[in-house]
């Protein structure tokens, strides 16, 4: 605080005081502990209110998440299970030693794949 400023707060706070006897003031010193005790309450609960829909809504976004998360491991959970039955089916074609099977199936990939490459083209 500069000079100036504690020179004024400092004559504002003993401008009561006077040689040989204290001048009466229209407030009491409890009185204007009060006051700004009651400013000091005021401006806390606005800030707790703030903190609070704050945290209220920090805790609707996790919740919001966490809904998301549960959904996208239910989604995998699934993928997952189509993807070990497909797998089990290769491998059962790839254990049986039939000719044709592999025959149509090396057929199939390769008619696939021309098709895909005769409509990107």
């Amino acid at each position: 605080m500069n000079s100036r400023g504690y020179r004024s707060t400092r004559s504002a706070l003993f401008d009561g005081i006077e040689e040989g006897g204290i001048r009466a003031t229209s407030y009491s010193s409890h009185e204007i502990d009060e006051q700004e005790n009651d400013r000091a309450v005021d401006g806390l609960q606005d800030r707790v209110s703030i903190l609070k829909r704050l945290s209220g809504d920090i805790h609707e976004e996790v919740e919001t998440h966490n809904r998301m998360l549960d959904r996208m491991g239910n989604d995998m959970d699934t993928s997952r299970g189509f993807l070990s039955g497909t797998v089990d089916k290769f491998k059962m074609v790839f254990e049986t030693k039939s000719s044709r099977r592999m025959g149509t199936l090396v057929a199939s990939f390769v008619a696939l794949f021309l098709l895909v490459y005769y409509l990107t083209r």
